[in-house]
């Protein structure tokens, strides 16, 4: 009876000891994780497929099962639920990949679709021989502004940044030629999975927009002045609200409160930028915090980024007044969550080059090469600054991460008790660098804090 209450006592001693080594490991090896995930992003602009440096990370089996133990655990890093489910890999080998589309003579589409590529076939982000090649806009933008930020010098800005590339969406945007070449990069970037005929039925409501988007105020003539609004909890005291209501345009995404907030934040809203989960989500969440309906301002222009599949199926119902017939907002009316009096032509759908474009050029991500790349994608904010880099002259940011930001809450509306998180979804640290860099070159103005 002794000798089984000692061996049990040793199988536990034994199972103690194995389970703190293994901690102790983890914990090492993550921190050398960390120092090396932060020194592969301090490169600023990064680029073209051919610049782009090869990540420190990717020799480093060991940080890949670090990384997987955080999926699991939720350990420091994140994943929300949504994200998950839309981008997880099975493990499957990366293939090395060169593609190159059919070509066809033009007026022709005579194509047919290509077999669907899915994301559980691919470990890391795959790379196409195509896959810096963007489509661009037949409206230019014309400039007349004098001190237009696309008058920068700055060389990594002006060798990265396409002024004429294609915005946005509409009805004539997808031949089944495009659609063959976008089938080969995931959402948002993309349709890799998706079903042609329901993305096309979704698009055929969607007019040609009216651009340019944005113009000078008067004459039209001048420069037109953007402020982007984030939610930082920099912008918690900054008192900058009238600074920020005195631009042409405002550009606001998410929650986007300002009620309660004036001082800060400013009140009006010009752009809104949205994606169907974080318009439903952001409504029931953020009415506690004081948000009883998002932005109707008078002329206000919606842009939608296509996150996944459901953001088609909800413009499915949008542009045809009906009630979402199936994905995870099915029953819900989208009209309901716009403007009465909504615009069509003011209704903009951002085109996944656009932010493929953003990704593969300013915000590269060293997530890409792990096996969560599918869930790694700019914040809403992001897109919405890079948005206003290609349809303003004068940009100024506020109330996105800057270097101190564990000086602040993660957002202006919850007071100081939260500090910020970092999700896979979203490299902040890759963002933040990006801002930096951008500011510096005098790209655009970062409000930054001076404390006394």
């Amino acid at each position: 009876m002794a000798s089984r209450a000692v061996r049990r006592i040793v199988a536990v001693l034994i199972i103690l000891t194995i389970s703190i080594c293994l901690y102790m490991r983890l914990q090492h090896s993550k921190k050398a994780g960390i120092q090396l995930f932060g020194e592969a992003k301090d490169k600023g602009f990064l680029l073209t497929e051919e610049g782009a440096p090869k990540s420190a990370l990717d020799d480093n089996e060991e940080l890949t099962t670090i990384v997987k133990a955080e999926l699991v655990t939720k350990n420091a890093v994140q994943l929300t639920t949504e994200d998950i489910d839309e981008g997880t890999s099975d493990g499957n080998e990366t293939r090395s990949i060169q593609h190159t589309p059919t070509k066809r003579s033009v007026g022709s589409d005579s194509e047919t679709l290509m077999p669907l590529l899915h994301k559980k076939d691919f470990r890391k982000l795959p790379q196409w021989d195509f896959e810096d090649v963007y489509s661009r806009s037949d409206q230019p933008r014309q400039m007349t502004c004098s001190l237009s930020l696309r008058k920068s010098e700055d060389a990594n800005f002006t060798k990265n940044f396409i002024p004429t590339i294609n915005l946005f969406m509409y009805n004539r945007s997808v031949t089944v030629r495009e659609w063959n070449r976008l089938s080969h990069f995931n959402n948002p970037f993309g349709f890799m999975g998706y079903d042609y005929r329901e993305v096309v039925a979704a698009l055929r409501h969607i007019p040609k927009p009216q651009e340019p988007m944005l113009v000078a105020r008067g004459d039209g003539v001048g420069c037109v002045s953007c402020a982007v609004v984030g939610t930082a909890g920099i912008l918690s005291g900054s008192g900058m609200g009238k600074e920020i209501d005195g631009h042409d345009y405002v550009f606001r995404m998410n929650g986007a409160i300002t009620k309660g907030y004036e001082e800060d934040v400013g009140n009006k809203t010009s752009v809104y930028l949205h994606t169907a989960y974080s318009l439903t989500s952001a409504l029931s969440y953020y009415k506690k915090h004081g948000l009883p309906r998002f932005a109707r301002d008078e002329g206000i222009k919606y842009v939608m980024i296509p996150s996944g599949y459901r953001d088609f199926q909800w413009l499915q119902a949008l542009f045809t007044g009906k009630l979402v017939s199936a994905g995870p907002f099915k029953h819900l009316r989208p009209t309901q969550y716009y403007t009465e009096k909504l615009d069509h032509k003011h209704f903009y759908l951002l085109h996944p080059d656009f932010l493929r474009y953003l990704r593969n050029r300013f915000l590269r991500s060293p997530g890409l090469n792990y096996e969560f790349w599918a869930v790694v994608k700019p914040t809403n904010g992001a897109v919405a600054l890079f948005l206003a880099l290609h349809t303003c002259d004068v940009v100024n940011a506020y109330g996105f991460i800057t270097e101190d930001y564990q000086k602040y809450p993660h957002t202006y509306y919850k007071g100081t008790a939260q500090k910020m998180i970092f999700y896979f979804t979203h490299d902040f640290i890759t963002e933040m660098n990006a801002w930096k860099n951008l500011h510096n070159a005098r790209i655009i103005n970062l409000y930054q804090r001076r404390e006394p």
